[in-house]
Parts: structure tokens; sequence; C-alpha cells
């Protein structure tokens, strides 16, 4: 099996270095792609990171799961939403912090010139009154999303957004028709992909379905004997 690894906005594959080190020492292979967030809409960051895959083989995994932070959950939802290639297997795919119902943090700074400069063309599509096909279509994979509900240090975020939340998005706006778990995590939106719990339950979704809910039990045992490994891009 292999776990994809998709960094949010303006955000790079360093990113997701500690969550890929936890799914690696389960016993995962892993594929942490770079893919750049700041020239390309939703659309065309989904063909860039598909191309990116066939490139890799990677459509030919016996299962293909996906992790992602922030927008690079939207990337991964526009990509298996749209045209995936049909003899793909998809697996199981875990959100940590996706801007699902956008943010009113995107709402407040998407007119701005230096937002619009920072983050592009798909950082427009993060506002709450963007809707496209993929906003109005629930997965046909099992979807499992991590919310933080720590706000602190984000001053726009603490003044700008519903609580809870992440300092720069709701819990609520994480959610999605037809997901098939949501977990509420204390952990800040830049750097949730650290937590050693949500690495934890992560592993947890891809093994089973869902989350562990009850945080204080045991670890879960390795998901696989023999050495995990990457594949090159």
């Amino acid at each position: 099996m292999l776990v994809v690894l998709l960094h949010g906005i303006a955000r790079t594959s360093r990113s997701m270095r500690p969550i890929k080190a936890a799914i690696r020492g389960a016993g995962y292979c892993t594929l942490n792609l770079d893919y750049p967030s700041r020239r390309h809409d939703l659309a065309g960051l989904a063909d860039i990171v598909g191309q990116q895959l066939a490139a890799a083989g990677a459509w030919d995994a016996p299962k293909l799961h996906f992790v992602t932070h922030s927008m690079g959950g939207l990337v991964a939802r526009q990509l298996l939403l749209g045209d995936r290639p049909t003899h793909a297997r998809i697996g199981r795919v875990v959100m940590l912090a996706p801007p699902s119902a956008g943010s009113e943090v995107a709402d407040f700074l998407a007119p701005l010139p230096p937002y619009r400069w920072l983050y592009g063309p798909a950082g427009q599509q993060l506002t709450t009154s963007h809707r496209s096909g993929i906003w109005r279509t629930s997965p046909d994979f099992e979807l499992g999303i991590i919310a933080g509900a720590t706000g602190w240090p984000y001053l726009l975020g603490n003044l700008l957004l519903p609580r809870p939340h992440d300092g720069r998005v709701s819990v609520e706006r994480t959610r999605v028709d037809g997901m098939r778990d949501h977990l509420v995590v204390p952990a800040t939106h830049s750097f949730i992909m650290r937590v050693p719990e949500v690495q934890r339950q992560v592993l947890h979704f891809i093994r089973h379905g869902g989350f562990a809910h009850r945080v204080d039990g045991p670890a879960e045992p390795r998901a696989a004997t023999g050495p995990a490994t990457d594949i090159q891009q």
C-alpha cells in the first residue's frame, strides 16, 4: 500500500515530513509530493498532481491512500472526484484541517493585492463563497477529517472565525457531506501534522476506516512487516 502526502498552500513537502516519518515507521510506503500551490487554480493543481502520480507509477499501486494538509485536501478532492484513472484502487483519505467550505480569513484577505500575490489563483478559491463541482459532490472514497481547535496565536483568526477554530479554519467548515468520520483535536492549523496524537489517528483511520475517539487508548500495532520505502519522483 502507498500513502500519498499533499502539503498546503504556500508550503512544500518539507512541512509533511513529520507525518511522513510516522507513516513510514508504521510500515507504509510514502510519496511526499511537491506541487506549485501558488501558480494555478485547484483544477490545474489537481492535473499536475495527477501527472506526478502517473510518472511515479502510483496509480498502479494495489491500494492508494492520501494524507493531506489544509488546501492539499481540496487538491486531492478535485483529483479524486475528477478524471482519475478508472483502474486506480483508491483506499482511504485523511484530510488535516481542510478548508472544505472555505474560510472567513480568506474572505477578508482575498481582495488584498498582497494576498493575491502570495496565494495565487487557488487562494481565491478558499473563500466561503466559492463553490465548484467538487464542493457539491460527496466523496466516493472513505474520508476522515481531523480539525484543529487551538486558535492561538492567530490574531486575525481569533477576530474573524467562529469558535472552535484552528486559527485559519473553523471546525464546522472542515466538514464534508459523506465523510466517514470527523475528529477535533487541540492543534493549530499550521502545525497539526506534527502532533503525535494526530499522527496516531491518521494511522488508525488508514487501518480501520475510522478514528479512535478514545484518545487515551493504547497505540495501534504496526500495519505491515518489512521495511518501508519512499517512491522516488
